[in-house]
């Protein structure tokens, strides 16, 4: 009996990884992790049990290093040490997941896409849908063979502090935040200190966890319609910004899977941002 074809999109469902998990060339990433108020610890989680052949991807330690903003993009050198030292190829096919399917999953899926690999989809329910189906997990750790990660850069698909300054003075490009709608209102305090409440003028809002349902992203019409109600034209190019530039990569994924190619990511995010005294700020009328 032939296995399934390739995936055609971004994502692949917990019965192709369970059909193609011991092809040649294939790497399963848990990149799960969780905000405080989650209540959930990544690393004992993948610990009590993972996926077979998964490597825990952790989002606080593969970061630039010296910066003093939270899960600050490594240099392509850097990313390259990290990926060849969990035994990833840039040619490998690489699934990531999280708990739930689409929180922290899609960041280490834009991170590999924007380091060069191409072959890199998120699975659909994450870990807790894989358990729930009753499929197989381990505590045992994952062998590594080191290798090489052949980095090629796309610098397209990251934005600085100085581009956002200019996108929110001049235009040019729509702002997407992922963030929920009371902190994106400067209703909800911010979960660092420091960090002001609001939104970048001009900035859109699109909650990450309005674009999933039971761990799979919504269907393409709903998407579109997730979209348009937040003000985005799907034409026009747009910048995925959240707290720290995690959940801003489930914008990015939905866009893309909308068929959307212009699509950078603000790294620094709203933690930047908030974070200065020199950046306007909105914040909704009560």
């Amino acid at each position: 009996m032939s296995k399934s074809a390739a995936p055609t999109g971004f994502t692949v469902s917990s019965a192709w990884l369970a059909e193609h998990l011991n092809d040649p060339g294939m790497s399963v990433v848990d990149a799960s992790w969780y905000l405080p108020a989650q209540g959930r610890d990544a690393r004992a989680e993948y610990d009590a049990g993972h996926i077979p052949r998964a490597i825990f991807f952790d989002h606080d330690l593969v970061v630039e290093p010296g910066s003093n903003l939270p899960h600050t993009m490594p240099s392509p050198q850097v990313f390259a040490t990290f990926a060849a030292s969990m035994g990833i190829s840039r040619d490998d096919t690489i699934v990531v997941y999280d708990g739930p399917g689409f929180f922290s999953a899609p960041r280490a899926w834009w991170m590999f896409r924007t380091m060069g690999a191409e072959k890199v989809y998120v699975l659909e329910g994450g870990i807790d849908g894989w358990k729930k189906e009753g499929r197989f997990v381990t505590d045992q750790p994952t062998k590594i063979a080191s290798c090489l990660f052949d980095v090629r850069f796309d610098p397209r698909r990251v934005a600085s502090l100085a581009e956002m300054r200019e996108i929110v003075e001049k235009g040019g490009r729509q702002i997407a935040d992922a963030r929920p709608p009371g902190r994106f209102a400067g209703k909800d305090p911010e979960p660092r200190p420091g960090v002001r409440g609001g939104h970048m003028p001009g900035a859109h809002n699109v909650p990450a966890l309005a674009l999933s349902k039971d761990g799979k992203l919504l269907p393409v019409e709903e998407l579109k319609q997730a979209f348009d109600a937040a003000g985005v034209d799907l034409n026009e190019p747009v910048v995925t910004s959240c707290g720290s530039g995690v959940t801003a990569a489930v914008v990015a994924l939905a866009l893309e899977t909308l068929g959307h190619r212009d699509v950078k990511l603000y790294d620094g995010s709203w933690t930047e941002w908030g974070g200065r005294a020199d950046t306007p700020v909105v914040k909704d009328e009560a």
